[in-house]
């Protein structure tokens, strides 16, 4: 999905995107190690990568908020305003949320991990506000600006798939567990269902973005139909240059009435004409 995005050279908001997308990419491969038990829960380095996770996470949602009004064009996409805010904001929510689940970890700054308020507030529930802002400015966007409805098609099933992730993950997480027999739980079809969400992200800023083809990126190559006869694979394709005066046809008249072949072929030299190479007694 990145490499598509970044070879869409003209398209509205590449910049911006492919943000949200490089930390989802990290999100995910930092759960390989936290999900996975590679970093044991009883490490004193968890809480560490815990933290990260939740920052990173808290981000991720940020960037796409930030996303959802890029197509408005408040600030133009593409430019180091536009660009510096959407960074500047992650790296913010970013802090917040790492300070927030450390300071609940360790309890300090008045935080506790047997009140996490201020933790589920971040980690729940904004989540939930980003994805719902940039859902309600995504269906504004596509009935204000576009003729075409299918990129609603997007919407919804990345909505749905997002609710439906939520969805196994609190309420049938347990009982996925036990019908399993504890091999796997709600978190691994969470992360399925997060998966296809976001695979519905980028299907729709696909579908409503067009690039230039003049200028567009991409891996395959250009056909261009070859018009010079010199170039062409069979010279036969070309029938009306067949009648020149190189390949046997009548001689090209020039000013005056005479041509280049009677100018300066063999018999013209006998006649006393300039032939070529040039004699030394035409004169």
């Amino acid at each position: 999905m990145i490499y598509h995005i970044r070879s869409k050279y003209t398209a509205v908001g590449r910049k911006e995107i492919v943000t949200f997308f490089w930390l989802y990419a990290v999100i995910e491969l930092l759960a390989m190690f936290l999900d996975s038990g590679i970093i044991p829960t009883a490490n004193v380095t968890y809480v560490w990568f815990a933290a990260v996770y939740a920052g990173l996470v808290a981000a991720a949602y940020t960037c796409l908020l930030i996303n959802g009004f890029v197509g408005f064009q408040f600030a133009e996409d593409g430019t180091p305003l536009s660009l510096w805010f959407l960074r500047i904001s992650c790296l913010v929510i970013f802090g917040l949320q790492f300070f927030i689940a450390i300071g609940t970890f360790k309890q300090f700054a008045g935080l506790s991990y047997t009140k996490p308020i201020a933790l589920w507030i971040m980690y729940i529930l904004w989540p939930l506000v980003c994805t719902i802002i940039y859902v309600i400015s995504q269906l504004v966007l596509v009935f204000r600006t576009l003729e075409d409805r299918w990129p609603i098609g997007d919407i919804i099933f990345g909505t749905a798939f997002f609710a439906i992730a939520q969805v196994l993950l609190v309420a049938f997480s347990v009982t996925i567990c036990d019908a399993i027999k504890h091999y796997i739980d709600g978190l691994f079809f969470f992360t399925l269902c997060m998966l296809l969400s976001v695979m519905m992200v980028y299907k729709y800023w696909d579908s409503i973005t067009k690039e230039d083809l003049e200028f567009s990126v991409g891996s395959k190559a250009a056909v261009w139909e070859v018009k010079d006869p010199l170039l062409a694979a069979n010279p036969s394709d070309y029938p009306e240059e067949d009648a020149s005066n190189y390949h046997g046809g009548a001689p090209a008249s020039l000013v005056g009435g005479v041509s280049g072949h009677q100018l300066y072929g063999a018999h013209a030299q006998k006649g006393g004409y300039r032939g070529y190479p040039p004699t030394d007694n035409r004169y």
